[in-house]
């Protein structure tokens, strides 16, 4: 049976998917340059946070690099929509928008500099950041387990579910630092490789990002293929 050309919705599908894939992966080529060369290399990976690349010479590119990967996201968002593996107004599609509000308001808001002391900006960069890294994978879970009885859906899946449960493990140490400090009395940022840690976290959920973009742009080939023509 010969096929149509792909519709409308696919190629809205595809536009979002490749443009959004493409973003989020300059922004994971950035942050991982940034790790090997300028001011940014000297700061320790295992003990500081990302987000001390923001604070050093050159730290625009990191800015540059969270909102590539915000608006990347969104683009894989409007994918999934247009290709109907989520509703705009589902829990998935929600917690996805959050992820992406979370990291726009990451760099809105500058962390706190602990030379000088807490600061409302430091606060709200630091549950911002929070609420993102949660929302992305309940949102990817959920998306999951939405399509568990799709065949064609499982590879990315599979894939998805991992990159998920590794971001959320990624908790684990920080949370059981927390509730052992009153017995070890060391602070919980001093008691887990914080920096490593969210590196892990952060890679986690870019790959996440990525593989569902990978999944909505699949999707469409695989309905613009079923269409018969006339």
């Amino acid at each position: 049976m010969t096929t149509s050309a792909a519709p409308v919705p696919a190629r809205l599908v595809a536009t979002g998917a490749r443009a959004g894939t493409a973003a989020v992966t300059l922004a994971l080529v950035i942050i991982g340059a940034m790790h090997l060369v300028g001011p940014s290399s000297r700061i320790d990976p295992v003990r500081r946070t990302i987000s001390e690349y923001a604070v050093v010479e050159g730290g625009w590119l990191f800015d540059v690099a969270v909102v590539g990967l915000a608006v990347g996201s969104a683009g894989v968002l409007a994918a999934l929509v247009a290709a109907r593996l989520t509703p705009l107004r589902s829990l998935s599609a929600v917690m996805l928008g959050t992820w992406c509000g979370g990291l726009l308001l990451v760099v809105a808001f500058e962390k706190t500099n602990w030379s000088i002391g807490p600061s409302v900006s430091g606060y709200i960069h630091r549950y911002a950041s929070l609420v993102a890294f949660l929302a992305l994978p309940v949102a990817a879970l959920l998306l999951a387990r939405r399509h568990r009885d799709d065949p064609a859906a499982r590879p990315y899946r599979v894939g998805v579910r991992w990159g998920s449960w590794l971001a959320l493990a990624s908790f684990l140490p920080i949370v059981a630092a927390i509730a052992l400090r009153s017995v070890t009395g060391v602070p919980w940022w001093r008691a887990v490789p914080l920096g490593l840690l969210e590196r892990g976290l952060a890679l986690a959920e870019v790959l996440v990002v990525a593989l569902l973009g990978a999944w909505a742009l699949a999707h469409a080939r695989r309905s613009a293929a079923a269409v018969p023509v006339a």
